[in-house]
């Protein structure tokens, strides 16, 4: 009777990375950063991505809106993925950073810098106030509470008290309001830089509060909040942490995006806007390092982009039967994310994870049918 030779235990899936690997890993954002600093130098085109070259003023703007919602999504994210709060009214404070620094520098005249630093103060303050009374509650109940505040902020808007808002067209700055840097069409570079730097101000705070030990309360209020305030912690004051630091980035981003329109729009008051920030979110990948961002970049631009072919010339000749839905941006944005969620769950940023996982499954399957071939061919 023959005994099968033992079978000789297998390798680990993951050989352990090489020097060039870590080090690639560990410098390609610093590397990336030079390459979208330089971007407004460059001439070269990217059709059907972009109208014109890379570094013309309307790529430039296209891009500034897609590293500012990128962002916004990115400090969302520290409500939803990473302390488990649904907030349907954080465009109050997106909307509140930009129409504070406007009406500061039209109705009381103060000049461009005293104007941003008090709409920066305005929107985190209203964010606290709001917070605190918000996340008295839990659950289905925060979100509805949150929506309420959104839509009393955006009928104020709309009502226009005392010509303060403009109502339904919004209020433009006046360009001697503004630095002589930041106005005009031939400074798109400088606004660039500055949604840049907004860009990378919101990932350095989210990642510094994630990693903090107040961080790492937010998992665990996620996880299970009733096992927070089991080992003694008061999981309403973190939460409130949390409400307060993402309300502050969203109204620094508010600040950025009155400079990239030339002025607030009420259409940042609305909870739709918050809606798509939700979108955002779950299509990068919700809790993830790079998921907000890389989903608030492709949203912003798909939105753009399908706009411009929805009243193309190449829709209109199409039969009505396909006119009319792909005449619909938000027909085809709404396609686009639903076929995203089913092909790629847990979002953009967990596809690489995917692929190694798959990898890894197809590797043990064949390892498996070696092992199961040479048991039969001792025994």
């Amino acid at each position: 009777m023959s005994t099968a030779t033992p079978v000789r235990e297998a390798a680990p899936d993951t050989a352990a990375a090489s020097p060039g690997a870590r080090g690639w890993t560990r410098w390609w954002p610093a590397v990336a950063l030079v390459a979208l600093i330089a971007v407004p130098y460059s001439a070269m085109p990217l059709p059907g991505l972009l109208d014109g070259p890379i570094g013309s003023a309307g790529s430039l703007q296209l891009l500034a809106l897609c590293l500012v919602f990128g962002a916004l999504a990115t400090g969302y994210d520290l409500l939803l993925g990473r302390t488990g709060l649904l907030s349907f009214g954080h465009a109050l404070y997106f909307a509140a950073g930009s129409y504070a620094t406007n009406t500061f520098m039209i109705e009381a005249g103060l000049p461009f810098v005293p104007s941003v630093v008090l709409g920066l103060l305005s929107g985190t303050a209203l964010a606290a106030l709001l917070g605190s009374v918000s996340l008295r509650v839990s659950g289905i109940a925060f979100s509805m509470v949150t929506l309420a505040f959104a839509q009393a902020g955006s009928l104020l808007v709309e009502r226009d008290p005392g010509g303060v808002t403009g109502g339904e067209e919004g209020r433009a700055i006046p360009a001697d309001k503004l630095p002589s840097f930041l106005a005009g069409i031939d400074n798109t570079a400088n606004l660039y830089w500055i949604a840049l730097a907004y860009l990378v101000l919101t990932l350095v705070v989210v990642q510094w509060a994630v990693r903090s030990p107040t961080g790492r309360v937010w998992e665990g209020i996620k996880e299970n909040e009733r096992r927070v305030e089991v080992l003694g912690l008061r999981p309403y004051g973190f939460k409130l942490v949390a409400f307060v630091v993402a309300g502050a980035l969203a109204a620094a981003g508010g600040v950025v995006h009155l400079l990239l329109t030339g002025g607030a729009t009420p259409q940042t008051t609305t909870s739709d806007f918050t809606l798509s920030l939700l979108v955002m979110v779950v299509l990068g990948g919700s809790g993830s390092r790079w998921g907000p961002l890389i989903g608030g970049v492709a949203y912003t631009w798909a939105d753009q982009r399908l706009g411009d072919l929805a009243g193309s010339g190449t829709v209109a000749g199409l039969p009505s039967v396909l006119r009319v839905p792909l005449s619909q941006p938000l027909f085809l944005l709404g396609t686009l994310f639903v076929v995203a969620v089913y092909v790629l769950p847990g979002g953009v940023a967990r596809l690489p994870q995917r692929l190694r996982a798959a990898r890894a499954g197809a590797r043990r399957s064949k390892r498996g049918e070696a092992g199961t071939a040479g048991a039969q061919v001792d025994g």
